[in-house]
């Protein structure tokens, strides 16, 4: 009579003797995986489906010498966990079984080879034998952990990706699916992870990263991806190998993994490109971000061979991901890198951005100053020239607006023009202002500079005080547009509130009857005649312009009707400066200087933003009548399906140059994508993919920190940056939809981002959170202007504060309290 068989002469027989799973484990064994001890009992021990006495006595031998006091009892088929066919589930295991009661669960184990789930399992798979299991007795490891874990993704088919599936304690439920248990997903070879569970796991970080190292190493040893079950014993650090065997399902031919690494953010970008993001606007967006800076590096005196070798980073200093704008942000690095003085420009730059945290060491490993000493110093002269030019710079800049954008009036002649003749107007608009955009982009790059200089000046001679100066200073520039909106409004709302009858038909939202109002129907019609694009999301081509959805403006206007109070007052900066340089009458000189041209630079980025916002309004009109265009030959069903095609797809559609007239499918496509990428959540604030952006299973999952920063310990407050405009208290407003809420006078209010289409919510709004932003995001600026208290980079701010919670906001020191 066959005898049993223990774990280290298992490797001496064959899967017909003692089944596939048992020469499984003890090939394992022999490789020095870590398995609980077992031993077999061959198929053939067993008589008319029981076990003979006195193989009954040598099994409880066998367990008493594993020194286990609860076993697994197992089957082990001569087919089962084979290439081909796994029987994974088919046959009966059994858990937790006390030593004498291995005999009968044996002959249990034994006997489900003739369930009728095999037979009809194997008459699926076409296996005509029918093969009755052996019976492996194991060791129980009374597990803290366990799970399975794959070497390749068994529902996608891909080998690049490690699964690996946790529970708490014993796998069991796990496996057969009562439980979902967590799951990690990480890149291979790397293991960097690319889903994470939720807060509470099974599993620290690097413990399922050793689960996927060990599913790995077993596929390597057997020279295909495995299928392994695990378990983290309580008294040890190391995870014991249960089982292994080849993934049955049809995998994805084996691919070389990409080793470069990309780095996205939409720390400041979600200002001008909130939420879903259309393809015109989002392909408009990349040309023209390519031919601004392109131009920019030709007019500070960059080699032509450099910008060419820089072509790549130029075209793509943008991405759109689940229908969202993203900065690529490395080749934001690299072309920052040609200009002078690389070190504290990227620093300078990541405040305006209001980048969260610099780019990976990886990433900034390959990023080095690409300019030369002389090189280096030529643009450096010719930065300081442009300086020095940038008062008539921006006057030509203006006139030329003014003269390629015609009046507000006459954008109504679109609509009298064909489809060829529009694509030469926006031709005409592109040639004449986004390879000349020489005012904003040199500005902008002084801003940076002026303001992170300024900051660091303030610092370092006058530490923290100096800080809160630079930011209170930044309030009551009179002249910046970015305000006007906002100081026009309240002075309609003191004229509704003089006007009987008036706060009513304005409430009423009936257009005819507003604008007939002679008290206030001039001044609506000159607002919208001048502000008329700025309006949420105002660089987006598929919004509605002010004027063509004016209910917000009357909503703005209605609350402001019920403020009363005087405007704020304005931080005197000279009085501190003073103070704080008492006896340093140079520094004090100095400062007052950096501060004043920061100032300047400050006030002049919104004021040309505003002008990139009118040619944004304009090149809307022109889109739109292409539209109308297109469907009346019946190439689109309505004007605004325009905005799902490409500025390439659009112009080659005009142009004569189009491979597909069915441009209405191509809309169906992407209207259905767009409201799959809708139901999506949020992405988050950052996304590090390596390989291609589209290959949203090979994002990787950040890892989550200790805790928020800028958190108190009860979380009855948290810190964010500081953007100025000292202490006030009050109810707060979250504001989720702006164009269908409205702020009420004297309330703070709370949003994840805000544009410049906001201003009619900072009209009325007492203080500002964001939970997004930096000390040069629009919503700092604006309320520096109004002089009302801002922080923005509130840590999950949306969704820790309620509408009506009553709040502290100290501008000055970045601290958002809850006080109720």
């Amino acid at each position: 009579m066959t005898a049993l068989v223990n774990d280290k002469d298992a490797r001496t027989r064959s899967s017909q003797a003692i089944g596939g799973k048992a020469l499984a484990l003890a090939e394992l064994v022999e490789a020095g995986f870590k398995v609980p001890p077992f031993f077999v009992i061959p198929s053939n021990v067993f008589q008319d489906g029981g076990l003979p006495e006195d193989r009954r006595s040598a099994i409880d031998e066998a367990c008493r010498a594993l020194a286990g006091v609860r076993f697994a009892v197992r089957s082990s088929g001569a087919a089962e966990d084979g290439a081909e066919e796994s029987h994974a589930g088919q046959f009966l295991s059994r858990l937790e079984v006390a030593v004498e009661d291995v005999p009968a669960t044996a002959e249990e184990v034994f006997a489900s080879g003739l369930a009728d789930g095999v037979a009809a399992y194997r008459e699926a798979r076409g296996i005509a034998d029918v093969n009755m299991p052996s019976v492996i007795v194991q060791e129980m490891v009374d597990a803290r952990a366990a799970g399975v874990a794959f070497a390749a993704d068994p529902v996608t088919g891909r080998r690049d990706q490690v699964l690996v599936t946790a529970t708490e304690g014993l796998g069991d439920a796990l496996v057969s699916g009562e439980v979902s248990g967590e799951i990690w997903r990480f890149s291979c070879p790397r293991l960097e992870p690319l889903e994470r569970p939720g807060e509470k796991s099974a599993l620290s970080e690097d413990e399922a990263r050793e689960i996927a190292r060990l599913c790995l190493s077993v596929s390597e040893l057997k020279g295909a991806p495995q299928d392994i079950e695990w378990a983290f014993a309580k008294e040890t650090p190391e995870p014991y190998l249960l089982q292994a065997r080849p993934i049955t399902t049809r995998l994805l031919p084996a691919g070389v993994a990409e080793q470069r690494l990309l780095v996205f953010d939409n720390s400041n970008i979600v200002e001008s490109y909130p939420g879903m993001v259309s393809p015109l606007t989002y392909s408009f967006a990349v040309a023209a971000y390519a031919r601004v800076y392109r131009s920019f590096l030709q007019l500070i005196g960059t080699r032509p061979g450099v910008i060419k070798t820089h072509s790549p980073e130029l075209d793509n200093m943008l991405a759109r991901i689940d229908g969202r704008l993203y900065y690529n942000l490395g080749n934001w690095y690299r072309l920052l890198s040609l200009l002078p003085f690389f070190s504290s420009n990227r620093e300078h730059m990541e405040t305006m951005m209001g980048v969260s945290e610099p780019l990976p060491d990886e990433v900034m490993a390959g990023i080095s100053p690409a300019t030369g000493l002389a090189s280096g110093g030529k643009m450096v002269a010719r930065l300081g020239l442009a300086a020095l030019r940038l008062k008539a710079t921006k006057s030509r800049f203006m006139n030329r607006v003014t003269a390629t954008v015609p009046p507000r009036k006459e954008w109504s002649s679109l609509t009298r023009l064909p489809l060829s003749a529009l694509a030469v107007e926006y031709r005409r608009v592109e040639a004449a202002l986004l390879d000349d955009w020489d005012a904003p982009i040199v500005n902008d790059f002084l801003c940076m500079m002026a303001f992170g200089g300024s900051r660091a000046l303030l610092l370092r001679w006058a530490g923290e005080p100096g800080l809160a100066l630079h930011n209170d200073v930044m309030i009551g520039q009179g002249d910046i547009v970015s305000a006007e909106p906002a100081r026009l409004i309240r002075q309609m709302g003191e004229r509704v509130r003089a006007t009987p009858g008036a706060a009513d038909i304005l409430a009423s939202g009936d257009g005819d009857a507003i604008f007939a109002l002679p008290e206030i129907g001039p001044l609506l019609q000159a607002y919208l005649e001048k502000f008329g694009d700025r309006r949420i999301g105002e660089l987006k081509l598929e919004e509605p312009t002010l004027d063509e959805a004016p209910l917000p403006l009357f909503r703005a206007v209605t609350a402001a009707a019920s403020r009363s109070g005087a405007e704020p007052e304005r931080t005197e900066p000279d009085a501190e400066l003073a103070r704080l340089f008492k006896g340093r009458p140079a520094k004090r000189l100095l400062a007052r200087w950096a501060l004043s041209y920061a100032k300047a630079r400050v006030r002049d980025r919104e004021n040309l933003r505003f002008e990139r916002t009118r040619i944004f309004g304009y090149a809307r009109r022109v889109f739109l009548a292409m539209g109308a265009c297109l469907t009346a030959t019946g190439h689109l069903e309505q004007p605004e399906d325009v905005f799902f095609l490409t500025l390439d797809e659009l112009l080659a559609a005009a142009e004569g140059s189009a491979l597909n007239p069915a441009i209405t499918d191509l809309v169906a496509q992407r209207r259905k994508e767009q409201e799959n990428a809708t139901r999506l959540p949020d992405p988050p604030e950052r996304i590090l993919i390596r390989g291609s952006v589209l290959d949203t299973a090979g994002r990787l999952a950040l890892a989550a920190g200790p805790g928020e920063a800028g958190v108190s310990d009860d979380d009855r407050q948290r810190k964010g940056t500081a953007c100025g405009g000292g202490l006030v208290r009050g109810t707060a407003r979250v504001i989720h939809e702006p164009a269908e809420e409205q702020v009420q006078p004297g309330e703070i209010l709370v949003a994840r981002h805000t544009d410049p289409g906001w201003i009619s919510h900072f009209a009325n709004a007492a203080a500002v959170i964001g939970e997004r932003g930096s000390v040069l995001s629009h919503s700092a600026i604006v309320s520096r202007e109004l002089g009302i208290p801002c922080v923005v980079a509130v840590p999950g701010a949306c969704d820790w504060i309620k509408t009506g919670d009553q709040l502290e906001v100290d501008g000055s020191a970045g601290w958002v309290t809850k006080i109720s």
